[in-house]
């Protein structure tokens, strides 16, 4: 699995975050995601599918390659 966010899309709901905070983080500026894990490992996966699910703007991208 890869994943891209949309730094642009994101509105800083911070979802992603409480769901997989190995792989998202907010910047303490304007809360905008920073992708911290691009490639995250399986047992990371059902969460990161969960986050991108919430994304209430649709910036987490998944590419399941």
């Amino acid at each position: 699995m890869k994943v891209t966010v949309d730094e642009v899309k994101c509105c800083g709901a911070g979802q992603c975050v409480l769901i997989a905070p190995e792989v998202f983080d907010q910047n303490e500026d304007d809360g905008i995601v920073i992708l911290l894990e691009p490639e995250p490992g399986e047992d990371q996966h059902a969460a990161v599918r969960e986050s991108a699910a919430v994304c209430p703007a649709a910036a987490i991208v998944l590419s399941e390659a």
